[in-house]
Formats: structure tokens, sequence, C-alpha cells
């Protein structure tokens, strides 16, 4: 009897992250609320990020035919200069802090990274960009922690910063009732522009 073992698979995303600076600042802004509702699922400060394409979970084999064409089109981006500006929240449920800045190139990035992903023979069909990072996602039995918290973020306005790699991130880690863990996979700086 011959038995097949499963392929091993990675859950994929391809995101941009804030400089440590830029999260250090809105987690000064989240102290009081982290006090507040500490039940809520905060997610790592290090693993914040701007998700560009969610790619989901994928046979590890087809993650190795994604870097040079990711390296190329980051070699071939400039910077973006982005801020952490406001909060917000879906269904009551996740936390999340907006963005603000070169909103335009965020949108034009995220398309050419998600037609890479499709040139490589990965079926994308990814929700529209809605340019954010998540905070939090509240329990079950506790909705009020993050609608009060969003509340809390609105006049939030963190300092510019120009982003300076485009990440091809695993989170393949700490799945189950902890929190989840991300790593990069690789990570390519931004050039200079077209």
């Amino acid at each position: 009897m011959n038995e097949e073992t499963p392929e091993a698979t990675v859950r994929v995303f391809i995101a941009l992250a804030p400089p440590d600076d830029a999260k250090d600042q809105l987690e000064r802004e989240l102290l009081p609320a982290y006090e507040a509702y500490p039940r809520m699922r905060w997610n790592r400060i290090e693993d914040w990020h701007i998700t560009l394409a969610f790619l989901g979970e994928l046979p590890v084999t087809a993650v190795p035919p994604l870097r040079r064409p990711l390296a190329e089109l980051a070699a071939a981006r400039g910077p973006l200069r982005l801020a952490l500006r406001g909060g917000g929240h879906f269904d009551e449920r996740v936390l999340w802090s907006g963005i603000d800045g070169d909103l335009e190139g965020l949108h034009r990035l995220a398309g050419d990274v998600r037609a890479v992903v499709r040139e490589c023979g990965i079926p994308y069909e990814g929700r529209p960009l809605r340019p954010h990072l998540t905070l939090a996602r509240a329990r079950r039995d506790d909705p009020s922690s993050v609608v009060e918290t969003a509340a809390a973020l609105a006049g939030f306005q963190g300092r510019a910063w120009h982003t300076d790699r485009l990440h091809l991130v695993g989170s393949n880690f700490g799945r189950g009732p902890g929190p989840i863990r991300y790593r990069d996979i690789e990570a390519w700086p931004l050039g200079c522009g077209y």
C-alpha cells in the first residue's frame, strides 16, 4: 500500500513594515488600551505589517518562483512615504490603525505585486486593498473593547516614514490557540524608482 504524505504548506503574504520608531509611537498611544483590555488578542508589535497581497496556504514549492520577480519589482520601485493614522475596526472584532501618505503609490505597488503573483501561476482572487495595520482581535464575549479602542485612536497621527523593503512573509508557525507568528521568507530593498 502506497500512502502519500501531504505536501508541506506555508501561509504566505507580501507586505510592507513600518520602521520600529513608527511602531513604538503607536505602541505608546495604545498603552492605556493594553491596560484596559488585557484579554484582547493583541498582535505582537514586531509582526505589525501592511498586507499588499494575502496568498493564503501554499505548497512550499510555490514560494521559490516568487522570489526573483518580487526582487525585480522591489528594485524597480522607489520608497513610499507613509504614516500610521487613526484607528478603526472591522465588524467590531478586528482593531486596526489606518495608513496615510502616498496611498496612490501604495495601491499601484499592491496592484503590481498581485500581478507578479498571478504571473507566477498562483491564483489570486484577493479583496481590494484597504490599507491598514491590524493591531488586535476581540474575544467573542467582549466586542466593546475594539470599538472603544478604535475611538480612542481616532486622533492619532504618527510620524511620516519611507518604506524601505518589500517582504515575503510566512506564518506557518504558531497556529492554534496562541498568537500567530510571522517570519520573513525574504525581503528586498526598494530601489530608486522607474
